[in-house]
C-alpha cells in the first residue's frame, strides 16, 4: 500500500509538471519561450539570446533562418595561419535589410543577430526619432585577426572569430549622417538615436560597447556575440 501511494504521488507530480509545461508553452510568447524555435521576424525577448547562442551548434538552422527573411550571403570558411583566428560556417554579408558601407565577413550567428538589431531596433528608432529610414549603416568592419583593442598581447578579440562588428554611424534617407564620433555625447535627436540603438542592442548582442565604455570606442559602437555580457 505504501508503494502504491508513492507511485500515485509520482504520477500526480509528473502529470502536474506536464500540465504546467503545456500551459507555459501555450501561453508564453515565442520570443520569451526557450522551447519555441527562433524567428528573426519576431522582436527579441527574454529567450532570444539563448536561442541565438545555440545557432553556433546548428549551422544549417542558422542559414535557413537567414534564407527565410531574405538575407543574401556568400558562404565563407575563413581559415587563418594563426590558430587563434578564423571562421567556420561563416559568410560574407551581401544584402541584409540595410546596405552597409563595407563588406562584412562574420559568423552566421552574428549575421542573424545583426539582422534582428536592424529590423527590431534600428528601423523603429529611425522612424520614431527622424521620421525616415536609415539608408546605409556605416561600419568599421567585422572579422579581423587581432587582439582586444588591437593590443600586441592579451585576449583575442571576438573580431578574430567573426563574432563582432563595429558600427561607426548611419546615413538617413535624406542624406543626413548620424555618427558616433560626432553625435553620441550631445543632447540632440542624433544622440538620442545612437543611445537608443546602443541600449536596445543589449537585448540582442552579448556585448555592447560605446563611447561610455572607454576611449577606444569613442568613434563606434561595438557589438559581439562572445561569452561575456557587458552593456555600456
Amino acid at each position: 500500500m505504501h508503494v502504491r501511494r508513492l507511485l500515485g504521488m509520482a504520477v500526480v507530480t509528473i502529470a502536474m509538471s506536464l500540465a504546467g509545461w503545456w500551459v507555459f508553452d501555450l501561453l508564453t510568447p515565442p520570443q520569451h519561450n526557450p522551447f519555441k524555435p527562433l524567428d528573426l521576424a519576431i522582436r527579441p525577448g527574454i529567450a532570444t539570446g539563448f536561442k541565438l547562442g545555440g545557432l553556433s551548434k546548428s549551422p544549417p538552422l542558422c542559414f535557413a533562418l537567414l534564407d527565410k527573411v531574405s538575407v543574401t550571403y556568400t558562404h565563407v570558411d575563413r581559415q587563418s595561419e594563426n590558430p587563434a583566428c578564423g571562421i567556420a560556417n561563416g559568410l560574407t554579408l551581401d544584402q541584409s535589410l540595410t546596405p552597409y558601407s563595407g563588406t562584412l565577413t562574420m559568423s552566421c550567428k552574428m549575421a542573424a543577430s545583426l539582422y534582428l538589431w536592424e529590423r527590431h531596433v534600428v528601423m523603429p528608432a529611425a522612424a520614431e526619432i527622424f521620421g525616415q529610414p536609415v539608408k546605409r549603416i556605416e561600419t568599421l568592419g567585422a572579422y579581423a585577426c587581432r587582439r582586444v583593442n588591437g593590443a600586441k598581447t592579451g585576449r583575442w578579440s571576438e573580431h578574430a572569430h567573426g563574432e563582432a562588428v563595429d558600427i561607426a554611424g548611419f546615413t538617413l534617407a535624406d542624406g543626413t549622417r548620424v555618427m558616433v564620433k560626432d553625435d553620441f555625447s550631445d543632447f540632440s535627436p542624433e544622440a538620442m538615436f545612437l543611445r537608443r540603438v546602443r541600449d536596445k542592442g543589449c537585448g540582442v548582442f552579448s556585448v555592447v560597447l560605446s563611447p561610455d565604455y572607454n576611449a577606444q570606442h569613442a568613434d563606434h559602437l561595438h557589438f559581439d556575440m562572445g561569452a561575456f555580457a557587458i552593456c555600456r
